[in-house]
Protein backbone atom coordinates (compact mmCIF):
# COMPACT_ATOMS: atom_id res chain seq x y z
CA UNK A 1 0.00 0.00 0.00
CA UNK A 2 1.21 3.47 -0.84
CA UNK A 3 1.78 4.72 2.89
CA UNK A 4 2.51 1.22 4.45
CA UNK A 5 4.51 1.44 7.79
CA UNK A 6 4.16 5.66 7.58
CA UNK A 7 2.85 7.69 10.25
CA UNK A 8 0.54 10.39 9.10
CA UNK A 9 -0.97 13.29 11.03
CA UNK A 10 -4.33 15.56 10.28
CA UNK A 11 -5.53 18.35 11.52
CA UNK A 12 -9.42 18.90 11.62
CA UNK A 13 -9.90 15.26 11.40
CA UNK A 14 -13.14 14.77 12.76
CA UNK A 15 -15.66 15.61 9.73
CA UNK A 16 -15.50 16.79 6.21
CA UNK A 17 -12.43 16.74 4.16
CA UNK A 18 -9.85 15.72 7.05
CA UNK A 19 -11.67 12.79 7.99
CA UNK A 20 -11.79 11.51 4.13
CA UNK A 21 -7.69 12.39 4.45
CA UNK A 22 -7.62 10.32 7.53
CA UNK A 23 -9.55 7.33 6.96
CA UNK A 24 -7.81 7.42 3.10
CA UNK A 25 -4.52 7.03 5.08
CA UNK A 26 -5.40 4.63 7.46
CA UNK A 27 -6.37 2.20 4.48
CA UNK A 28 -3.33 3.31 2.47
CA UNK A 29 -1.06 1.38 5.53
CA UNK A 30 -0.47 4.46 8.25
CA UNK A 31 -0.82 4.44 11.36
CA UNK A 32 -2.90 8.26 11.89
CA UNK A 33 -3.01 10.90 14.05
CA UNK A 34 -5.94 13.53 14.01
CA UNK A 35 -7.08 16.84 15.80
CA UNK A 36 -9.90 17.83 16.59
CA UNK A 37 -11.22 21.12 18.45
CA UNK A 38 -15.04 21.07 19.40
CA UNK A 39 -16.45 18.20 17.33
CA UNK A 40 -15.72 14.82 20.20
CA UNK A 41 -18.00 12.70 18.62
CA UNK A 42 -16.74 13.07 15.07
CA UNK A 43 -13.46 12.74 16.18
CA UNK A 44 -13.89 9.19 18.15
CA UNK A 45 -15.74 8.37 15.03
CA UNK A 46 -13.19 9.18 12.47
CA UNK A 47 -10.80 7.04 15.42
CA UNK A 48 -13.38 4.08 14.81
CA UNK A 49 -12.92 3.96 11.43
CA UNK A 50 -9.45 3.77 11.27
CA UNK A 51 -9.37 1.13 14.01
CA UNK A 52 -11.42 -0.46 11.49
CA UNK A 53 -8.91 -1.19 9.33
CA UNK A 54 -6.59 -2.24 11.60
CA UNK A 55 -3.80 0.66 11.83
CA UNK A 56 -3.40 2.44 14.97
CA UNK A 57 -4.38 5.93 15.86
CA UNK A 58 -3.97 8.91 18.12
CA UNK A 59 -6.51 11.78 19.12
CA UNK A 60 -5.84 14.89 20.27
CA UNK A 61 -7.68 18.20 21.15
CA UNK A 62 -6.35 21.55 19.70
CA UNK A 63 -6.61 24.59 18.82
CA UNK A 64 -4.40 25.20 15.86
CA UNK A 65 -3.90 29.07 16.53
CA UNK A 66 -2.62 28.86 19.63
CA UNK A 67 0.89 27.77 19.24
CA UNK A 68 1.04 25.64 22.80
CA UNK A 69 -1.64 23.40 21.49
CA UNK A 70 0.54 22.96 18.38
CA UNK A 71 3.87 22.06 20.05
CA UNK A 72 1.04 19.75 22.60
CA UNK A 73 0.28 17.85 19.31
CA UNK A 74 3.82 17.22 18.35
CA UNK A 75 5.01 15.93 21.61
CA UNK A 76 1.85 13.15 21.77
CA UNK A 77 2.39 12.07 18.39
CA UNK A 78 6.20 11.84 18.77
CA UNK A 79 5.40 9.77 21.85
CA UNK A 80 2.09 8.09 20.12
CA UNK A 81 4.31 6.93 17.66
CA UNK A 82 7.90 8.41 17.14
CA UNK A 83 7.89 9.78 14.46
CA UNK A 84 5.62 11.59 11.73
CA UNK A 85 6.25 10.92 7.88
CA UNK A 86 3.28 13.27 6.15
CA UNK A 87 1.93 16.24 8.71
CA UNK A 88 -0.87 17.34 6.89
CA UNK A 89 -2.53 20.76 7.63
CA UNK A 90 -6.44 20.83 7.06
CA UNK A 91 -8.25 22.39 9.92
CA UNK A 92 -9.55 25.46 8.44
CA UNK A 93 -12.66 27.79 10.48
CA UNK A 94 -15.99 27.67 9.16
CA UNK A 95 -17.22 30.89 8.24
CA UNK A 96 -20.35 29.16 5.71
CA UNK A 97 -22.48 28.12 8.07
CA UNK A 98 -23.90 27.62 11.76
CA UNK A 99 -22.55 30.38 14.31
CA UNK A 100 -19.44 31.67 11.74
CA UNK A 101 -22.02 32.20 9.06
CA UNK A 102 -23.27 35.23 11.65
CA UNK A 103 -20.01 36.52 12.17
CA UNK A 104 -19.64 40.13 10.86
CA UNK A 105 -17.20 40.67 7.96
CA UNK A 106 -14.31 41.92 10.42
CA UNK A 107 -14.67 38.93 13.05
CA UNK A 108 -14.76 36.34 9.73
CA UNK A 109 -11.52 37.88 8.80
CA UNK A 110 -9.70 37.45 11.74
CA UNK A 111 -10.86 33.88 12.41
CA UNK A 112 -9.36 32.73 8.66
CA UNK A 113 -6.31 34.56 9.62
CA UNK A 114 -6.12 32.62 13.24
CA UNK A 115 -7.16 29.63 11.87
CA UNK A 116 -5.96 28.33 8.74
CA UNK A 117 -3.08 31.14 7.98
CA UNK A 118 -1.44 31.06 11.42
CA UNK A 119 -2.85 27.90 12.58
CA UNK A 120 -0.89 26.30 9.29
CA UNK A 121 2.30 28.50 10.01
CA UNK A 122 2.70 26.97 13.37
CA UNK A 123 1.33 23.26 12.54
CA UNK A 124 4.30 23.37 9.44
CA UNK A 125 7.17 25.25 12.14
CA UNK A 126 6.52 22.07 13.92
CA UNK A 127 6.46 19.59 11.71
CA UNK A 128 9.45 20.68 10.12
CA UNK A 129 11.16 20.66 13.84
CA UNK A 130 9.80 17.07 13.77
CA UNK A 131 11.12 15.87 10.61
CA UNK A 132 14.80 17.52 10.70
CA UNK A 133 15.57 15.12 13.49
CA UNK A 134 13.75 12.02 12.08
CA UNK A 135 15.95 12.97 8.79
CA UNK A 136 12.85 14.24 6.61
CA UNK A 137 9.25 14.03 6.31
CA UNK A 138 5.86 15.22 4.07
CA UNK A 139 3.86 18.58 4.66
CA UNK A 140 0.91 19.51 2.65
CA UNK A 141 -0.96 22.63 3.18
CA UNK A 142 -4.30 23.38 2.35
CA UNK A 143 -5.30 26.30 0.17
CA UNK A 144 -8.10 26.67 -2.14
CA UNK A 145 -8.14 26.95 -5.93
CA UNK A 146 -9.58 30.56 -6.63
CA UNK A 147 -6.35 31.90 -5.33
CA UNK A 148 -4.76 32.13 -8.73
CA UNK A 149 -8.09 33.37 -10.47
CA UNK A 150 -10.14 35.07 -7.97
CA UNK A 151 -13.82 35.18 -7.20
CA UNK A 152 -15.96 37.98 -6.64
CA UNK A 153 -18.63 38.06 -2.95
CA UNK A 154 -17.87 38.86 0.66
CA UNK A 155 -16.55 35.20 1.50
CA UNK A 156 -14.56 34.23 -1.12
CA UNK A 157 -12.31 37.78 -0.62
CA UNK A 158 -11.92 36.60 2.18
CA UNK A 159 -10.69 33.09 2.09
CA UNK A 160 -8.28 34.60 -0.94
CA UNK A 161 -6.43 36.35 1.90
CA UNK A 162 -6.25 33.53 4.35
CA UNK A 163 -5.88 30.93 1.61
CA UNK A 164 -3.49 32.82 -0.75
CA UNK A 165 -0.83 33.22 2.12
CA UNK A 166 -1.34 29.82 2.79
CA UNK A 167 -0.20 29.13 -0.94
CA UNK A 168 3.22 31.54 -1.10
CA UNK A 169 4.18 30.71 2.43
CA UNK A 170 4.37 26.61 1.51
CA UNK A 171 6.02 27.83 -1.59
CA UNK A 172 9.06 29.69 0.09
CA UNK A 173 9.19 26.73 2.96
CA UNK A 174 9.45 24.32 0.60
CA UNK A 175 12.47 25.96 -0.69
CA UNK A 176 13.84 26.55 2.64
CA UNK A 177 13.30 23.22 4.12
CA UNK A 178 14.22 21.01 0.65
CA UNK A 179 15.59 18.42 -0.36
CA UNK A 180 14.87 16.65 3.27
CA UNK A 181 11.54 17.81 3.88
CA UNK A 182 8.93 18.05 0.82
CA UNK A 183 6.27 20.52 1.08
CA UNK A 184 3.52 20.77 -1.38
CA UNK A 185 -0.40 22.19 -1.14
CA UNK A 186 -3.79 20.64 -1.78
CA UNK A 187 -6.36 23.36 -3.09
CA UNK A 188 -9.58 21.98 -3.40
CA UNK A 189 -12.52 23.75 -5.24
CA UNK A 190 -16.55 23.46 -4.85
CA UNK A 191 -16.38 19.98 -2.65
CA UNK A 192 -19.35 18.43 -1.48
CA UNK A 193 -19.12 19.17 2.44
CA UNK A 194 -21.53 20.52 5.37
CA UNK A 195 -22.13 24.22 3.49
CA UNK A 196 -23.02 22.28 -0.43
CA UNK A 197 -25.16 19.81 1.44
CA UNK A 198 -26.52 21.84 3.76
CA UNK A 199 -26.59 25.66 2.60
CA UNK A 200 -26.48 25.87 -0.67
CA UNK A 201 -29.08 26.49 -2.93
CA UNK A 202 -30.62 24.05 -5.66
CA UNK A 203 -29.75 25.96 -8.35
CA UNK A 204 -26.17 27.42 -6.96
CA UNK A 205 -25.74 23.41 -6.81
CA UNK A 206 -26.53 23.40 -10.42
CA UNK A 207 -24.95 26.90 -11.36
CA UNK A 208 -21.42 24.97 -9.76
CA UNK A 209 -21.95 22.00 -12.05
CA UNK A 210 -22.70 23.72 -15.02
CA UNK A 211 -18.98 25.64 -14.59
CA UNK A 212 -17.35 22.45 -13.74
CA UNK A 213 -15.83 20.59 -16.70
CA UNK A 214 -16.16 17.03 -15.12
CA UNK A 215 -19.80 17.92 -14.69
CA UNK A 216 -20.22 17.29 -10.88
CA UNK A 217 -19.45 18.38 -7.30
CA UNK A 218 -16.33 17.24 -5.72
CA UNK A 219 -16.11 14.66 -2.97
CA UNK A 220 -14.17 14.52 -0.08
CA UNK A 221 -12.94 11.57 -1.04
CA UNK A 222 -11.60 13.16 -4.28
CA UNK A 223 -9.43 15.08 -1.94
CA UNK A 224 -8.35 12.18 -0.02
CA UNK A 225 -7.21 10.32 -2.88
CA UNK A 226 -4.81 13.42 -3.92
CA UNK A 227 -3.86 13.85 -0.28
CA UNK A 228 -1.97 9.87 0.05
CA UNK A 229 -1.06 10.74 -3.54
CA UNK A 230 1.36 13.61 -2.10
CA UNK A 231 2.14 11.98 0.81
CA UNK A 232 3.91 8.86 -1.27
CA UNK A 233 6.96 7.83 -2.39
CA UNK A 234 4.76 8.07 -5.78
CA UNK A 235 5.17 11.83 -5.26
CA UNK A 236 9.37 11.72 -4.19
CA UNK A 237 10.12 14.46 -7.49
CA UNK A 238 7.22 16.83 -6.11
CA UNK A 239 7.94 20.25 -3.75
CA UNK A 240 6.52 23.24 -3.83
CA UNK A 241 3.68 22.31 -5.69
CA UNK A 242 -0.22 23.36 -5.54
CA UNK A 243 -2.61 20.09 -7.11
CA UNK A 244 -5.75 21.47 -7.64
CA UNK A 245 -8.82 18.92 -6.85
CA UNK A 246 -11.58 20.69 -8.50
CA UNK A 247 -12.91 19.38 -12.05
CA UNK A 248 -11.30 21.25 -13.63
CA UNK A 249 -13.38 24.78 -12.80
CA UNK A 250 -9.74 26.31 -12.07
CA UNK A 251 -7.52 25.33 -14.47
Amino acid sequence: MALEGKVVLVTGGSSGIGRAIAIAAARAGADVAITYRGNVEGAAETARDIAATGRRSLVVRADVSREADIDGVAVAVREQFGRVDAWINNAGADILTGKGATLSRLEKLDLLLAVDLRGTVLASWAAVDLMRAQGGGVIINTSWDHVTLGLEGENPILYSAAKGGIMSFSKSLAREVAPEIRVNILAPGFIDTAFGREEASTDWRRAVEARTPLGRWGTPEDVAKAAVFLASEEAAFMTGQMLMVNGGVVM
